[in-house]
């Protein structure tokens, strides 16, 4: 019984043998008729679409898995959305695989070796992008390229819309790494096992098509090949390609950075203003109006995100807080060196601490030219008293001669035997209100110098402070700015 089923079997394998070889023998020898009956391509493609169907994976054994090798080549990137977290980039892709029901002799065919074949008409893998979230406008290539052997190459370009996870904090020196990963949507690894075309420091360093010419700069495309499991129980093969890029920060730093920059010079070149002037106040104000205008402008050109703020965001909060600080502090400067008559002096321990202990332990000099305007005024102050005393002691020493001569007088009337003329006082109303009048004025001048005096203090104290509190804001500032510099630069070259 055995025996029969053998023979049986090997008789069936040599009559579908022999019908195959006589019907490839037939298409090869000219089964086309009429103006086909020489087309050698033609004859090519009816011998390999004879019987093919393209549904069946093409393995003769269903244990063999197809291997397909796969490339990928960045030609441009179109878009990065940070908004909706979207990278749209325009690809080159290839893919190849072994179809072991389309393979000839070139011998059969006038050397023929290689054909194209439609699409539609041969078995293509079902290998798909993970993170597509939109339809590319992408060409249609309806052709493949088949060779004698069986190895079919499917190339083509594809616009690629894929999800890719942006991070914005180092903008504009930001560098993203956004994922492209192939595999098979429904074949396990047991059918169709993904590999590359080259090798993966080839394709790290291929910038051969890339149009390098955008806001983007394509760094290197790494590659990475894994096998999961969703239910521990089917295994599926991918092939992941990160695409890292970076962005170019020339004109982020031209029309954010410089201007922001610039004012903040200015901003500390107001501080050598005097300040005992209201225009260092009118100045700051307009450097806060101009960097809020600023601002506006542009907020539109920063890019906007619900999971995070960019590093130079804060750092524009961040100037614009140090402008208000430095309005405040030029404020309590302005209130401290105007209208001193009306302030009570300054207390001993502001005039320990900011008059005596502050310029020796931060180098600040005297207050000479801040000073120098109110001594001029406290010299002539002196010539004015010395004027007002010397008139009055003028008066005085004339009103005492005119009271020796009349007493004189009034001593020879006496002599002669005459009587003297009766005053009404002993002594004369003249003296009293000279007298009264050069206390008066003697009682106005001190108390006029002790104003001043504590006018010079409060002006001495306001100028001290004023150093402190600059020296004190333009450490802040150049801390800040070198900490962000350095930032900026580790990424830059990151």
């Amino acid at each position: 019984m055995r025996a029969s089923s053998a023979w049986a079997a090997l008789l069936f394998i040599l009559i579908h043998g022999g019908f195959r070889a006589s019907t490839a023998k037939k298409l090869a020898g000219g089964g086309s008729s009429g103006r086909f009956a020489n087309a050698t391509l033609v004859r090519l493609s009816e011998f390999l679409s004879s019987g093919y169907k393209k549904g069946v994976r093409p393995v003769k054994d269903w244990r063999t898995s197809t291997i397909v090798a796969i490339d990928l080549m960045v030609y441009s990137i179109l878009n990065v959305d940070e908004k909706n977290q979207v990278l749209t980039t325009y690809v080159w892709y290839r893919q190849s695989w072994t179809d072991e029901f389309l393979v000839w002799n070139p011998e059969d065919f006038d050397e023929v070796k290689q054909v194209s074949l439609p699409t539609a008409n041969v078995w293509v893998p079902d290998i798909l992008i993970n993170e597509f979230v939109d339809v590319g406008k992408s060409p249609d290539i309806p052709y493949v390229y088949v060779t004698h052997e069986g190895l079919v190459r499917n190339y083509k370009p594809i616009q690629v819309v894929t999800a890719c996870t942006l991070n914005i904090y180092n903008f504009p020196f930001d560098v993203q790494k956004c994922s492209l990963t192939f595999q098979s949507w429904l074949h396990t690894i047991d059918d169709i096992n993904i590999t590359l075309m080259r090798s993966p420091e080839m394709l790290r360093d291929d910038k051969s098509v890339f149009m390098n010419q955008g806001e983007w700069e394509l760094l290197h495309i790494l590659s990475k090949y894994k096998i999961f499991s969703v239910d521990n129980d089917d295994y599926y093969a991918e092939m992941k390609f990160h695409v890292v890029i970076r962005r170019r920060p020339l004109f982020y730093t031209v029309n954010l950075l410089l201007p922001s920059i610039f004012l903040m010079v200015m901003d500390v070149v107001g501080f050598y203003l005097p300040p005992d002037s209201g225009e260092r106040v009118s100045f700051k104000i307009t450097l806060l109006l101009g960097y809020s205008v600023f601002l506006i402008i542009v907020s539109d050109t920063l890019p906007a995100t619900a999971i995070g703020t960019p590093l130079i965001g804060v750092y524009f909060v961040v100037c614009m807080a140090l402008l208000v600080i430095s309005l405040t502090e030029t404020v309590l400067i302005v209130r401290l060196v105007h209208k001193q008559d009306l302030q009570p002096p300054v207390p001993h321990w502001v005039k320990y601490l900011v008059l005596e202990r502050a310029p020796v332990l931060f180098c600040i000099h005297k207050k000479h030219r801040l000073c120098s305007r109110l001594s001029s005024q406290a010299s002539d102050l002196e010539h004015y008293k010395e004027n007002n005393y010397g008139t009055a002691q003028c008066t005085l020493h004339h009103t005492c001669e005119m009271g020796q001569r009349h007493g004189q007088q009034e001593r020879d009337v006496g002599m002669l035997g005459l009587r003297p003329p009766s005053s009404r006082d002993s002594s004369p109303p003249v003296m009293d209100n000279i007298l009264q009048e050069v206390t008066a004025i003697r009682g106005f001048l001190e108390k006029r110098d002790r104003c001043r005096e504590i006018a010079k203090e409060w002006l001495q104290v306001g100028y001290v402070l004023d150093v402190l509190l600059f020296r004190v804001y333009l450490v802040a500032m150049v801390a800040y700015s070198i900490t962000l510099g350095t930032l900026w630069s580790v990424w830059q070259v990151a």
